[in-house]
């Protein structure tokens, strides 16, 4: 008998914590995972990873793993039975058959691109089987960052100067609502800067670890970003600090912005953001007099509230005020979404071949009434636990009750399968499948490593299984498994990249991108510039204006809000509890409280919380802790039962769904709530 070799593999860790990513090395011995490691060759995370990525080891050889097809007869049982692959394709297919196309929904979720991110190949080919089959099909940018794409959007900065441009050119990095826990790789940069003299600000709901790395930080009142962006303007523009001439060149509806203004004084938004007047006034003088400012904007969980796209349009428009875009050192850093001057892909998802029919808008709200009327009869989830990630979870919950099959493929068990899943797919690990990933600068190959443990299959796999069962014709034109790879690299920014390629060059490879964001001053609005004034927002019955709402009076007490943190992410790995060494560092929901708000309600550190508010309720452990302020409690996301106490109000009209490539269809993620000792 031989002895099986050893191994390195280069890699990336499969936690995607976007926008960064962390590179890995992986030791191997025939089908035993050794360890992992940071590759120090990787020029992004130049062999730093954290506790998330030493944690994926625990994925492979997890006697938790979901390894073979497995199918039950009565929802709300535990009663599994292994089948075959052919039965469990089979039942998909008669039960997708038995139904118009447009009744099947197909999600490729966050958890399904652990080797896909950037590129997202293989989900364009899931979403490729929905566009040439008729299926629905939603783009899952809704449950993040896409309705604070849309005020960026509205502006017209959407692209980002690299995280390399930060660490070197920055003088002033204004850290809004990020927080390193989120992109750890742009820690470094940070580091950098600041030893170099830059000032770090930063601004959230809680203390952070991006606070704690800052000379400054700001903790506001959630849901008051756009206030505070509207009070430093005031400032800018009163103190004539803007930039007349890049101003006069590249934007509309200066005029207007201006007029509106004059009473959106520091003390206005000290009354609404809870920030003092005065240390309003000096950001902005700060801000403006620093020529070499970039703000380093949150990805998700600052847009968690019906407003909350209010908030990125305001803060996108103070870097056109003072000219701050084009330029080294300046403009937004990394962000979710947030790509380089000159990035591109090509695309497979062929959403020009869907045929007619009754679509579900791109929008949260309307899938949530989409489910509840019986509308979906099939869904077929490819690493999602849905119940985790949406808004209104029990509304949610109610829609699939009502579906004829439910399909989830995955590694673990979750809480969406739990209780309603018909049919659980084994999916693969990151290692054990091809991908590529793609940072802001680079493309990496992440070769197969290892045979995929049981019956696991990839998405790509399966979809490509489905498309034959259902007769769809031309689904899979290319001559090799990963063919649909190389269509989708096929692009200019990325030297026109094939596998064999990459592997030519140890899995790495530089992106053809320009450091600097919008150099050449086109801007992807209407009019090709900076838009203050925005008369598609106004079309659409929006203001045209950044503006901020207030909010109605709540009828609950504490604004809950919740984010990441290093040794936490999403709901991935059921919650992490399915990885031991995720379970130890936080067994389950914990609920960051202030002193002020726990001790009235006889609430101490480490006792059992009731969280809950008219929409439901939810159980965790309180922390108590200086970290929020009084009114705020946080708590990281994806916890079962959290989404249950959020609104799922509609952000937006349905109108405004298709305005941009990506969905803005969130609902709202608002939850006041009271909290009260468990019992």
């Amino acid at each position: 008998m031989s002895t099986p070799v050893r191994k390195e593999i280069r890699t990336m860790c499969p936690m995607n914590c976007y926008p960064t990513f962390c590179g890995m090395t992986a030791t191997v011995e025939g089908d035993q995972l050794i360890g992992v490691r940071g590759d120090r060759d990787n020029p992004d995370s130049r062999g730093f990873l954290c506790v998330r990525g030493q944690a994926s080891r625990e994925i492979i050889g997890n006697d938790k793993r979901i390894l073979y097809p497995m199918m039950r007869e009565q929802r709300g049982t535990d009663n599994w039975r292994r089948i075959e692959w052919d039965e469990a394709l089979q039942r998909i297919t008669t039960s997708i058959k038995a139904v118009t196309p447009d009744s099947v929904g197909l999600w490729p979720g966050h958890g399904s691109i652990s080797n896909d991110y950037g590129p997202f190949a293989h989900a364009e080919l899931a979403q490729r089987l929905a566009s040439m089959y008729g299926m629905q099909l939603w783009d899952p940018s809704m449950v993040c960052w896409g309705l604070g794409g849309f005020g960026i959007g509205l502006t017209g900065v959407m692209e980002v100067n690299t995280r390399e441009d930060m660490g070197a050119n920055a003088d002033l990095i204004l850290i809004w609502g990020s927080n390193i826990a989120s992109q750890p790789t742009t820690a470094h940069q940070i580091s950098a800067a600041k030893s170099r003299g830059a000032r770090i600000v930063a601004i959230d709901v809680r203390v952070t670890e991006a606070c704690r790395l800052a000379h400054e930080y700001f903790i506001i009142k959630p849901g008051t970003d756009a206030a505070l962006a509207l009070a430093l303007m005031h400032v800018i523009v009163t103190e004539d600090l803007h930039d007349k001439t890049f101003i006069a060149q590249h934007t509309l509806g200066f005029d207007a912005l201006r007029e509106q203004l004059p009473s959106m004084t520091p003390d206005w938004a000290a009354a609404i953001t809870g920030i003092e007047a005065g240390r309003i006034a000096s950001l902005a003088r700060d801000y403006a007099a620093t020529d070499r400012a970039m703000i380093l904007l949150g990805g998700s969980s600052m847009y968690k509230d019906s407003q909350g796209w209010q908030a990125s349009r305001a803060i996108s428009c103070l870097p056109p005020l003072t000219g701050k875009l084009g330029r080294p050192g300046t403009g937004f850093g990394l962000r979710h979404a947030g790509t380089a001057h000159g990035f591109g892909l090509s695309h497979i998802n062929n959403l020009e071949a869907r045929p007619r029919g009754d679509y579900i808008p791109n929008q949260m709200s309307a899938m949530l009434e989409g489910f509840e009327s019986g509308k979906l009869r099939v869904f077929v989830l490819f690493g999602s636990n849905l119940l985790s990630s949406f808004a209104d979870a029990n509304r949610l919950a109610r829609g699939m009750e009502k579906m004829d099959l439910i399909v989830v493929h995955d590694l673990f068990m979750n809480d969406t399968a739990r209780r309603y899943a018909d049919i659980m797919l084994p999916a693969t690990a990151w290692l054990e499948d091809v991908g590529v990933k793609a940072t802001t600068t680079h493309l990496y190959l992440m070769e197969k490593a290892m045979e995929p443990a049981g019956e696991a299959r990839s998405m790509a796999t399966i979809v490509r299984s489905l498309a034959a069962s259902l007769g769809v014709e031309g689904f899979y034109p290319w001559d090799h498994d990963y063919g649909h790879i190389d269509a989708v690299l096929d692009h200019p920014s990325t030297g026109h990249a094939t596998l064999a390629s990459l592997r030519q060059q140890h899995g790495i490879r530089a992106l053809n991108i320009s450091h600097v964001a919008h150099i050449d001053h086109q801007y992807p609005t209407p009019s090709g510039k900076i838009e203050f004034y925005s008369e598609r927002a106004a079309q659409h019955g929006l203001p045209a204006l950044p503006a901020y709402q207030p909010r109605p009076l709540p009828e609950y007490p504490l604004e809950l809000r919740s984010g990441r943190t290093l040794d936490h992410f999403h709901a991935f790995y059921d919650h992490g509890r399915a990885l031991p060494s995720m379970h130890k560092l936080e067994q389950g929901p914990t609920l960051w409280i202030s002193a002020d708000d726990a001790g009235p309600r006889g609430i101490e550190d480490g006792v059992a919380i009731r969280i809950y508010n008219d929409n439901g309720e939810c159980a965790a452990i309180a922390r108590v802790t200086a970290d929020v302020a009084a009114g705020t409690v946080w708590m990281h996301d994806g916890w079962p039962g959290l989404n249950s106490l959020t609104s799922g109000r509609e952000c937006l009209p349905e109108g405004v769904t298709s305005m941009f490539p990506f969905s803005v269809g969130q609902a709202a993620y608002d939850a006041f709530v009271e909290v009260s000792p468990a019992g």
